[in-house]
């Protein structure tokens, strides 16, 4: 299982970051290849790192700070591009990032981190879990971005609505791509 989630995580930053946004299609294979090599490296020295410094830590405890950045960044994104139709690209990115990078902050001045991994006496953040802060606070920023979001993508993400819901609701349409 870790093999596969370090695999992945090397493909998603050798192609999609590398290739497709940093050299904007135009990698060559050996390129591509070189960089999933060197995040594997990277992703071993940061995960042995947190090994060591979350080492005295509940596993179970682990797994609710893995589902309280979920929460905060998958499930609002979810919800409100499938159900709103006044959700934009925009509003996704901001609303969902804002989402994690405070639930990821907020973790890790709770106590479960700060004072029981870091050692420190009193945690900033009093709260086990983040997520009744942080997940609120994704709805409203993917609502408040997309309501203010005027541009050229929002107007095709807003008319896009119906045929993506009925394309996801009944498969109607799914057989072909679709137009972004």
């Amino acid at each position: 299982m870790v093999a596969g989630l370090t695999l992945a995580g090397a493909s998603a930053v050798s192609h999609d970051i590398y290739a497709s946004v940093i050299r904007r299609g135009e990698a060559r294979s050996e390129d591509e290849l070189r960089v999933s090599r060197i995040t594997v490296l990277v992703l071993a020295a940061i995960a042995i790192l947190l090994g060591i410094l979350f080492e005295k830590q509940n596993v179970a405890f682990m797994v609710s700070l893995a589902f309280a950045l979920a929460a905060s960044g998958n499930f609002p994104v979810l919800l409100l591009s499938i159900l709103w139709s006044g959700c934009t690209t925009r509003g996704i990115v901001w609303g969902g990032t804002l989402g994690v990078l405070v639930a990821l902050v907020l973790t890790l001045l709770s106590p479960g981190v700060w004072v029981a991994a870091f050692g420190f006496d009193e945690a900033i953040f009093p709260y086990t879990s983040p997520t009744f802060f942080s997940m609120p606070l994704a709805f409203f920023t993917i609502w408040l971005v997309s309501k203010l979001d005027r541009s050229a993508r929002s107007a095709v993400d807003r008319s896009g609505y119906v045929e993506q819901r009925v394309r996801s609701e009944t498969g109607i349409g799914s057989a072909g791509a679709a137009q972004h």
